[in-house]
């Protein structure tokens, strides 16, 4: 999964990536829109946007991810029907949780330390693990994710990555 910031970013990381995730928190939500917008008509991949279920239906968006502080799983559920909804979380409690509430896949970490999560410690990849074997749900693996650290994710059990950097 590639975490992008607009629409131009996105199409960009496409290339490499499975699935993109529009994740702009200081934009507008018209500006958010029309990003969205822009990279579901454009992109050959799912599309999800991070924490807004009313973007993610104006636009047609495959999803949303919702970050740990943010309305339920089982609220956004409720909007979005059958689209994915997924969870970022920093703890197996949480990551449990989410599975319970009806996410369709969790984002665990900062599994390495990560400029985009600079003052959050690590969890490491024996956490990781832990998670990934706790869950019946996809668990993908974030923070500090480069391509020499694919094999170690794989290893632990996650069922792949989310990753800022990476797809710059």
């Amino acid at each position: 999964m590639a975490i992008v910031a607009s629409a131009v970013a996105g199409l960009h990381a496409m290339e490499r990536a499975t699935i993109l995730q529009l994740r702009a928190p200081g934009m507008t939500t018209a500006d958010l829109a029309r990003e969205a917008s822009i990279l579901v008509a454009s992109a050959s991949v799912p599309v999800l946007v991070s924490s807004r279920c009313d973007v993610v239906l104006a636009c047609g968006a495959a999803g949303v991810n919702l970050p740990e502080r943010d309305i339920a799983t089982r609220d956004a559920r409720a909007l979005l029907g059958n689209r994915l909804v997924g969870r970022s979380v920093h703890s197996i409690d949480s990551a449990v949780e989410a599975e319970r509430d009806g996410a369709d896949y969790v984002i665990y970490g900062p599994v390495w330390p990560s400029a985009s999560h600079s003052g959050v410690a690590p969890v490491g990849v024996e956490a990781l693990a832990r998670v990934a074997g706790a869950l019946r749900i996809p668990v993908l693996a974030i923070g500090g994710i480069t391509a020499e650290r694919i094999p170690e994710i794989t290893a632990a059990g996650a069922a792949g990555y989310a990753a800022i950097g990476l797809f710059r």
